[in-house]
């Protein structure tokens, strides 16, 4: 990504900057940090995303963009063309339900081999289902010339790439607004908030989000895990504690909705040091389920189980931990170029991103075995030569018509939690 001549670089715009947050390592959103591992190519592409390409620049004057990017940016990898090829899954391998992922900018769904794309433009990025599988819900950045102090005293124009939440049938049509990432003060000047992975819970109503908002130029407005109520509008700060200004990322609900999974960042000197945390809304408690090096929380369908991955010195790999004791309970993956799993609905498999050279693509992997003793499967790609986004989690919905019915053999979906009831089909 080179930069226009115009741009002055990260340290002067963290000089002009009125937000701490949004310069320096940090850029304003984590997962540049909680991804530094070594030798990574996926490191390599969010952290070009997120340090370099995420932040609002002096505006080159009239209409000039000024090589900005906002709080919904994507990182793009080469891509052939703006298509996406579904190769033949594996002998055996069956794949129930409708995918998501994101491309070039685009949110796309993929169901019974075929890839179909949902919206056009080029400024869309993380996507997820509404619980009823129904709606995709992702975030959409347009360009605002915004007016901001410029550390002197006086006003200068900043451009910006602003996010909103948005939201689109999965048939296909025209997307609406849910939230708005612009920020105007009182009197003279625009600014712009992050928002980013919005999630809604079971409940249909309760938005999770990581956002600055709603005053993203106060002191210490870090990107933070929040709720919106759809129904109310209210925006809600649970008060989570974090390493300021690293703050949160990653939100999940696990699928009875009494628990929200998140990432707590953290740094060991200049690598990141990731931690799934779990949020109980009825309470307000927050504790640790993983230990240090972990992120991208995807539940297994009965909520015992989480789907992660795992950061370590050689890359980044997919296991699965034990909900209750943080314990890993099986690696998925040993090439150190897999990350962002999305546990399936029926609870018999995990698709996941991968890196091959610069070309990041969808790949699926069965588990075999009994729960919580799972061993990896069969391993089949689910696109060939895609260029997905690769800071845009999948998504995967399974309505009931197409719900496989698990057998003790498959090692599909484990038994529910005692005192609970089982989990319906519903969107990871």
């Amino acid at each position: 990504m080179t930069r226009p001549s115009r741009d002055p670089g990260p340290a002067a715009v963290g000089s002009r900057d009125p937000h701490p947050a949004r310069s320096g390592l940090l850029g304003g959103v984590s997962v540049a940090v909680t991804l530094s591992v070594a030798g990574l190519l996926v490191v390599a592409l969010v952290t070009l995303a997120v340090g370099s390409g995420q932040l609002p620049f002096l505006s080159a004057g009239g209409n000039g963009r000024g090589g900005s990017s906002g709080g919904g940016a994507v990182s793009k990898t080469p891509t052939p063309s703006n298509v996406v090829v579904v190769p033949t899954p594996a002998p055996g391998v069956s794949v129930p339900g409708v995918l998501l992922y994101a491309k070039d900018g685009n949110i796309w769904t993929q169901s019974k081999g075929q890839a179909t794309q949902l919206t056009t433009g080029g400024n869309d990025s993380m996507p997820s289902f509404t619980p009823d599988g129904q709606n995709v819900l992702f975030v959409r950045t347009r360009y605002v010339k915004g007016l901001w102090n410029d550390g002197t005293g006086a006003l200068a124009y900043y451009a910006m790439d602003v996010p909103s939440v948005m939201e689109v049938p999965t048939s296909g049509g025209t997307p609406k607004q849910l939230l708005d990432g612009s920020y105007h003060p009182p009197g003279k000047g625009q600014w712009m908030a992050w928002i980013r992975e919005p999630e809604l819970a079971p409940n249909g109503r309760t938005l999770a989000i990581a956002t600055d908002l709603p005053n993203p130029a106060a002191a210490g407005a870090d990107v933070v895990l929040k709720l919106y109520d759809l129904k109310t509008g209210r925006l809600t700060d649970p008060g989570l504690a974090e390493v300021a200004p690293l703050g949160h990322q990653d939100p999940a609900w696990r699928p009875d909705g009494k628990v929200l999974a998140y990432v707590y960042n953290n740094r060991d000197g200049a690598n990141g040091v990731p931690q799934i945390y779990g949020y109980t809304p009825a309470t307000g408690a927050a504790k640790p389920i993983s230990g240090p090096g972990y992120l991208h929380p995807s539940w297994s369908p009965d909520g015992q189980y989480l789907a992660a991955t795992k950061t370590t010195a050689y890359g980044t790999d997919i296991a699965i931990l034990n909900a209750a004791t943080g314990a890993e309970v099986a690696l998925l993956t040993n090439d150190g170029s897999s990350w962002a799993p999305v546990w399936s609905p029926a609870g018999d498999q995990v698709a996941y991103l991968h890196a091959d050279g610069q070309v990041v693509d969808l790949r699926l992997v069965t588990l075999k075995g009994a729960a919580g003793a799972w061993t990896a499967g069969a391993t089949t790609d689910l696109t060939q030569s895609a260029g997905l986004d690769s800071v845009s989690r999948p998504g995967w919905y399974i309505p009931a018509d197409e719900m496989p019915v698990a057998t003790p053999a498959s090692g599909g979906s484990s038994a529910a939690p005692a005192g609970s009831s089982p989990a319906s089909p519903s969107p990871s």
